[in-house]
């Protein structure tokens, strides 16, 4: 093989499964980044995030409550402030000397904004900084699979960050059972789909107060995290489900034992008796009701087609080979969806190279890629800000089927303007003085068409040849 096709080879798959090469991968790669990908997936390598203010999600949870609890002690200090001005001009009204009560509270700390600013600045460093990052993409990719979003409250939003962290990092390369399992016993995901109010209706909670079961969790379940539309199940499946669910809740401040955040099952909101769920029965064994019935619906051979699907659609195509799906879907059922496993199928398939990028990069894939590239200084709020601009605000999909994995979501007229303008402001702040050509050279050189290469050559100013260089086709596509 020649060393053209060799490069072009390894500049294809640092696109197509990472965040496009910084000057200096390609070499330090040894020139095989497919390579570098198996030994990743191999190692389970997967980046923890690091920073002075990420918490547990129970901290997370801990520190809101006492925030709310701070924010009501000095609403309520407030109306006494309030209250007492008014009576003290009404005894001046009245000839009293004027004279001050007492000092207006303080504005309380934004505990939420902080906690999720620090979230976000671990998470998108990690993308900057990784080396291959296929590992970093299967993590945005089952994030936002099995996404929970901001604008849900105050709640999910200190604990979007931790969510990812903690049920999706640590089963990236591990059973696609043990995350789901891990997903849905996450506070995130049931505050975000609201089964801490989901109560059976046979329970003694529900018997007590007359109320009753919340759908949102089950369904989602069923349709976006496994089963897929059409995936075999009816609304029954739904309902049963939900029931199977009822009393897997989070620990509150009223609760007596165990850490406010944490995941809690609570027998008392727990629909009694044995249920039948998509043709199996499963006894009525308290919350091993609701694993057992996960961990069958995770080993459905539905389950296996809608994420090979799913998979194959993010990484190659918006309408992926059937061939690609059926073979990842084969391998996710043989090995008991063992997600090391079904990564190497999706790395060793000949569509990993062959396949033309015709993906267009989401908005924060895309600042990320200019980043990386340019070697501009990161800022988080200026990467969440743009990204938000483009239409792909941080943690928050405006729905639970997370953002769409299609040209048609971001090909916008006024994503693609946010991009433009974007760019431009990234190539007048890249450091350095290196010549456009040369970085083009040293990051998407091997794969760039003649035309890409003159109209970045011939740019006016360094500023806009790298502008040319970030808003080109083979750039903006992986």
């Amino acid at each position: 093989m020649a060393q053209s096709e060799k490069d072009a080879r390894n500049v294809i798959a640092l696109q197509r499964f990472g965040f496009g090469p910084r000057p200096g991968d390609l070499a330090a790669l040894g020139g095989d980044a497919l390579g570098a990908m198996r030994q990743i997936v191999r190692l389970k390598a997967v980046a923890e995030p690091v920073g002075e203010g990420l918490r547990s999600t129970s901290q997370a949870l801990r520190e809101l409550d006492e925030f709310r609890t701070e924010v009501q002690r000095k609403r309520s200090a407030a109306l006494a402030f309030a209250e007492a001005q008014r009576q003290q001009e009404q005894m001046n009204g009245a000839g009293a000397m004027s004279s001050p009560v007492v000092n207006r509270p303080p504005s309380s700390t934004q505990i939420p904004q902080v906690i999720f600013r620090a979230e976000a600045d671990a998470r998108l460093r990690c993308a900057v900084d990784a080396q291959v990052g296929f590992a970093e993409r299967l993590v945005w990719f089952w994030s936002n699979h099995f996404c929970v979003a901001v604008s849900k409250g105050q709640p999910v939003r200190v604990t979007a960050g931790s969510f990812e962290r903690e049920a999706i990092r640590p089963h990236v390369f591990g059973k696609f059972a043990d995350m789901l399992l891990a997903v849905e016993k996450h506070p995130a995901m049931l505050i975000y789909l609201d089964n801490r109010q989901s109560i059976g209706p046979n329970s003694r909670a529900g018997a007590r107060r007359g109320r009753g079961l919340n759908e949102n969790l089950a369904r989602e379940i069923m349709e976006l995290h496994t089963l897929g539309v059409g995936g075999g199940y009816s609304q029954t499946d739904v309902t049963t489900l939900a029931k199977i669910l009822t009393g897997w809740t989070v620990i509150n401040a009223y609760d007596e034992d165990g850490e406010l955040g944490d995941f809690r099952f609570n027998p008392n909101r727990h629909e009694p008796g044995d249920q039948t769920l998509l043709g199996t029965r499963y006894k009525a064994e308290g919350v091993k009701q609701g694993e057992k019935a996960l961990a069958d619906i995770a080993r459905h051979p539905a389950t296996a087609r809608f994420i090979a699907r799913k998979l194959a659609r993010h990484f190659i195509a918006d309408d992926p080979p059937a061939m690609l799906v059926e073979r990842l879907a084969r391998v996710f059922q043989d090995s008991d969806g063992d997600l090391a496993v079904v990564s190497l199928a999706l790395l060793d398939s000949p569509e990993a190279i062959e396949a033309p990028l015709v993906k267009l990069r989401s908005p924060q894939e895309f600042v990320i890629a200019a980043l990386r590239a340019t070697g501009s200084r990161f800022d988080v709020n200026q990467a969440l800000r743009i990204s938000q601009l483009m239409g792909e605000s941080l943690w928050n999909p405006s729905g639970p089927n997370g953002f769409a994995d299609t040209e048609a979501e971001w090909a916008t007229p006024d994503g693609m303007k946010v991009r433009l303008d974007f760019a431009a402001t990234i190539a007048r702040q890249a450091p350095g003085s290196a010549n456009p050509s040369d970085i083009l050279d040293a990051t998407i050189g091997p794969i760039a068409s003649a035309e890409t290469r003159r109209s970045v050559a011939r740019a006016e100013s360094r500023a806009q040849g790298l502008a040319l260089l970030l808003m080109s086709p083979e750039f903006q596509r992986r």
